[in-house]
């Protein structure tokens, strides 16, 4: 038995699952929410049961004493795990592998949250109260960027002063790196060989990566996770200028319209729901700002896709995963269908089947395959973190 408790900490959130690595058995899971606010939740999923706790979760040193509990209480024995691995999001230029995490560690990841700081400084608080919790077994860092550290420097620099990107480390790093991991490696596992391929990670957040031969060549995200698609509540692409033009215009403030871009824009703002769900009910109803947003967000996904197949030299394999790209076929449908110059034929039953798993959606005759294969961001952080342990 190798259990390795697997944690994804949030600015209000912990979420968790106990893995066992050797089987790759989810022995228990669960998440800690509302952390930081009057009244916080903690739920424990055990052997087909779930456990809930309701009360004050003040900072994650709490949120994860309160874990602990759950599980001395319901189980499994948290004394049997071997590691504890800690979703990080960014890891700048001097992480590129999962890290060991030691004091010189946190403290080059404090310097790093400039650069993702809505997601690093929680990360960190995470990693303490874990450290302080479980002292006793090593904890990793497994960095969603480190997966586009291969990419060539054509892809990453930006156009801009190289002195000025160097002192800055002002570069595309790209994120969701542990999904576009999990799920290249599952396609060629698949296709039982390297392979060419476009992989679409589409939920609240979104990004699409060119991966040839299992090396990545190019993704969305870039310096920050607001590069790109068009997202939940994210802009994605928008013209440099509009910062300027918006502080100018409106009297907003820079850190203003930075939250506006990240909190306040995406399908949110252009369909009222950052939902895909609601979305297709406002469409169903006759919505037609509702079905311009949709619209939007297909644009810029095809712009991409094409994009990114020129850029590999031909397509063996397009792939939809994440909460909207595993369940969506409706923007699945509307995607492909824009890239049949490409060869790319959907079998429509295929596609709206209720099927859950991975799974191919494309005709028989189509130049490209197409799949559905469901993320496991959380089996991929407890293989990385074992390879490293031994």
């Amino acid at each position: 038995m190798r259990p390795i408790l697997v944690l994804n900490c949030g600015s209000s959130s912990i979420k968790y699952q106990l893995i066992e690595v050797d089987t790759e058995t989810v022995l228990a899971k669960g998440q800690a929410q509302r952390i930081g606010l009057e009244l916080g939740e903690v739920e424990h999923e055990v052997g087909g049961e779930s456990y809930l706790i309701e009360k004050p979760l003040p900072d994650h040193v709490v949120a994860l004493h309160e874990i602990v509990s759950l599980f001395n209480e319901h189980g499994p024995d948290l004394g049997t795990v071997v590691a504890v691995a800690h979703r990080t999001v960014h890891g700048g230029k001097q992480f590129s592998a999962p890290t060991l995490i030691d004091d010189a560690v946190i403290a080059a990841l404090v310097e790093l949250s400039p650069l993702a700081p809505l997601h690093n400084p929680a990360g960190i608080d995470g990693i303490r109260a874990a450290r302080a919790v479980l002292p006793d077994v090593p904890h990793v860092a497994i960095f969603d960027t480190a997966f586009f550290a291969p990419l060539p420097p054509e892809a990453y620099t930006y156009a801009i002063s190289p002195e000025l990107a160097e002192r800055l480390s002002i570069r595309k790093y790209g994120f969701h790196g542990t999904s576009h991991y999990y799920v290249s490696h599952k396609v060629s596992e698949m296709m039982g060989r390297p392979v060419k391929q476009v992989v679409a990670h589409i939920g609240n957040g979104c990004s699409i990566s060119a991966v040839d031969g299992g090396v990545p060549i190019e993704t969305t995200l870039g310096l920050t996770p607001n590069q790109g698609l068009v997202m939940g509540t994210r802009s994605g692409d928008v013209d440099p200028g509009l910062h300027k033009y918006l502080v100018s215009q409106t009297g907003m403030s820079i850190d203003e319209v930075d939250a506006m871009l990240n909190k306040n824009s995406g399908m949110l703002a252009l369909a009222g729901s950052s939902d895909m769900r609601d979305v297709a009910a406002k469409i169903q109803a006759g919505d037609t700002q509702a079905k311009l947003a949709f619209d939007v967000y297909v644009h810029r996904l095809v712009h991409y896709i094409g994009a990114y197949i020129t850029l590999l030299g031909g397509c063996d394999v397009l792939t939809f995963t994440a909460g909207v790209g595993e369940n969506d076929f409706r923007v699945r449908a509307s995607v492909v269908e824009r890239l049949g110059v490409f060869g790319a034929k959907l079998d429509r039953a295929a596609n709206e089947s209720k099927e859950r798993g991975a799974r191919i959606i494309s005709a028989p005759d189509s130049a490209l395959t197409v799949l559905v294969v469901p993320t496991n961001e959380e089996l991929a952080m407890a293989r990385q973190t074992a390879e490293l342990i031994g």
